[in-house]
């Protein structure tokens, strides 16, 4: 059964991808009809562009694989809240759904008090513990 945890594993499998690049590893799919048409990771440091976060790439992958900008009837699963860009970018693509693993109490739109598309369903804490997890161990590492 395609449950928000079978999903949440598959994001995770792209923020260990971006782990293993030296990136932020945050990591995100998208879904439409129970297929993964979009997944993605960080590439900010890869590309040298503060933009390529994860949702925002695999928001450019799923519109051009349905071959339009709106991601209705579509499902955003990420390891880590969206920051206001990104969270902006979900908005505008009117996606259906956003599943979020952890909260980013810093840099969140939830707590800039922002929201997505007036019928975006949102679901926090999926995963949270693995997903909190990860990133985490990143910036330990790196200190």
């Amino acid at each position: 059964m395609f449950t928000d945890e079978y999903y949440m594993k598959m994001a995770l499998q792209e923020a260990k991808v971006a782990f293993e690049k030296d990136e932020v590893p945050i990591g995100c799919i998208i879904v439409a009809n129970n297929q993964i048409i979009a997944k993605a990771h960080n590439l900010t440091e890869t590309l040298n562009d503060v933009t390529a976060h994860a949702e925002m790439q695999a928001i450019t992958a799923a519109a051009d694989f349905l071959g339009g900008k709106y991601l209705q009837n579509c499902t955003l699963y990420v390891t880590m809240e969206p920051c206001v860009m990104c969270s902006g970018a979900l908005s505008w693509s009117q996606i259906s759904k956003v599943v979020i693993g952890a909260r980013d109490e810093q840099r969140g739109f939830i707590n800039k008090k922002l929201t997505l598309h007036p019928k975006t369903e949102i679901v926090l804490g999926v995963m949270e513990h693995e997903c909190s997890v990860i990133v985490k161990e990143f910036f330990q590492s790196r200190r």
